[in-house]
């Protein structure tokens, strides 16, 4: 079932969280915001375009590191507000140098 991206339901900030999904090894990269803007331009581009709530504007991931993640395909929830994004990445998605943001374990 295909859905509108002006379906999307944001949050009271505009935004909707994004989880970046590694197309071929369905490996969880990273969790991000997105607003209509940064969804609108990542449509386009077909690359991922966050919305930095820290830097308060536009991120394109991998401008500066080279890390692009080109996207493969964008899925929403049932409630249309979580996107999860799927992409063939250019390199670690984590800003530490890791493939992932998530490598750290508080549990077993």
């Amino acid at each position: 079932m295909k859905l509108s991206s002006s379906e999307i339901k944001y949050d009271a900030n505009g935004l909707v969280p994004a989880i970046i999904q590694d197309s071929e090894t369905k490996e969880v990269l990273m969790m991000a915001y997105m607003n209509q803007e940064s969804l609108k331009l990542t449509l386009e581009k077909g690359e991922t375009i966050f919305w930095s709530r820290s830097r308060n504007e536009l991120w394109h991931k991998g401008a500066t590191s080279g890390n692009i993640q080109k996207v493969v395909e964008i899925r929403v929830d049932c409630d249309a507000d979580t996107l999860l994004i799927l992409v063939h990445p250019a390199g670690p998605a984590c800003h530490t140098g890791e493939r992932s943001c998530f490598y750290r374990n508080i549990s077993g």
